[in-house]
């Protein structure tokens, strides 16, 4: 078996690290910067942080805050045609999952022959054409370490995502006081989104040992801090935790993938515009029940990395204590789990069935193959 993993070249992390934004100015000998971001973040002071550190080293700047949540394709294409008259030798993104894979797209499609609907079919055209430097805002998405953009397709009311390993971001700066005063139900929905992440890699047909370093000690991190981060917002060790457990868990998806969680959020997002993570966090439990029997002993392994406490006891055990400590972090920080809340109806089954089944680039990971049936119970089971 060869296997291989890409990672950005150059990581910072630690308190304050947005500091060092000045080196890589230096580095890249960046004049003009393009600044992606939103104005959740620009109300909570975070993008002044960036812009001053940026006046101070005479970079010249331009910020787009306009950016949609859980964008679509469309979306991508307006921002493209903001962005086509700026010009720019760096491009910094401060922000959540969203922020960065509309950046990542950028940094591929600035000055391009090719546009994004393009890249939906044919992603391998994509080229680097400008650095990129990403700042998450979030602790969960992972997007920072990933060669992947989601964006949804509105007429098919379904996400995609476009991969290509020229996407990997150059640089990235872990800093914890950009999730400081991040809303409780942020810190949830982003969190469990990362702890799908690493299970979801470990768990996946395409686990290498490369992504298993990584995905083990994203759930470490994820599944010993994100009752305490949820539950005391104060709690900065946990947080920090939370940012750096999300990162790792970027990494393991660019070595393994996810798999059938994500795959059957695609169509929740896309239809319902249920946020990314929550829309995980519902399915998250019963997929991986569904999957126990043919995950149990990676799931076995996982507990004994996670909870070494219960290494003595049989995988069949440990594999079940993981998903019943999943089902515990999704109530514990009180993500809604029915999909009714959100005007899901019973006759809408049949479209998510297959919406789900067509996921084929995630459901391809998933070590128990699901029929179209197996699917339509899945989304059954989380509408009450």
């Amino acid at each position: 078996m060869n296997y291989q993993s890409k990672i950005p070249s150059c990581v910072f992390g630690g308190e304050g690290c947005i500091a060092r934004i000045k080196d890589i100015i230096e580095k890249e000998n960046a004049k003009k910067a393009i600044i992606f971001t939103d104005q959740g973040v620009c109300a909570a002071g975070l993008l002044e942080i960036l812009t001053d550190l940026l006046e101070h080293a005479k970079t010249l700047y331009q910020v787009f805050d306009a950016l949609a949540s859980e964008p679509s394709y469309q979306d991508v294409e307006n921002t493209m045609k903001e962005v086509k008259d700026y010009s720019g030798d760096l491009i910094i993104a401060i922000g959540g999952g969203s922020v960065m894979d509309a950046a990542k797209l950028c940094s591929v499609l600035k000055d391009a022959d090719y546009a994004v609907t393009d890249l939906l079919h044919h992603p391998a055209l994509a080229k680097k054409q400008i650095p990129t430097v990403m700042i998450p805002t979030t602790c969960g998405t992972g997007a920072e370490a990933t060669c992947n953009a989601i964006v949804a397709i509105p007429e098919e009311q379904s996400k995609q995502g476009i991969v290509n390993e020229n996407m990997i971001p150059d640089y990235v700066i872990l800093d914890p006081q950009m999730i400081r005063r991040l809303p409780k139900s942020i810190v949830a929905a982003t969190g469990v989104d990362a702890l799908a992440h690493a299970v979801e890699c470990y768990t996946s047909r395409k686990a290498t040992p490369f992504s298993d370093t990584y995905a083990l000690a994203s759930a470490k991190l994820i599944f010993q801090n994100i009752r305490k981060a949820y539950q005391n917002p104060e709690h900065m060790e946990a947080k920090n935790s939370l940012l750096l457990g999300a990162f790792y868990g970027g990494v393991a998806i660019a070595g393994s993938g996810t798999t059938a969680v994500h795959a059957l959020s695609y169509p929740l997002g896309g239809k319902y515009h249920i946020a990314h993570g929550v829309s995980n966090a519902i399915l998250f439990a019963h997929v991986m029940e569904f999957n126990r029997d043919a995950c149990e002993t990676r799931l076995a392994a996982l507990c004994d990395g996670v909870y070494p406490e219960l290494s003595k006891q049989a995988s069949s055990e440990k594999a079940r204590y993981i998903i019943e400590q999943i089902a515990d972090i999704v109530k514990v920080t009180e993500i809604p789990t029915d999909l009714g809340e959100f005007g899901v109806r019973p006759k809408d089954l049949d479209f998510l069935a297959e919406a789900g089944s067509r996921q084929q680039r995630l459901l391809v990971n998933n070590r128990k193959e699901l029929s179209l049936e197996d699917i339509r119970a899945i989304y059954q089971k989380v509408l009450k």
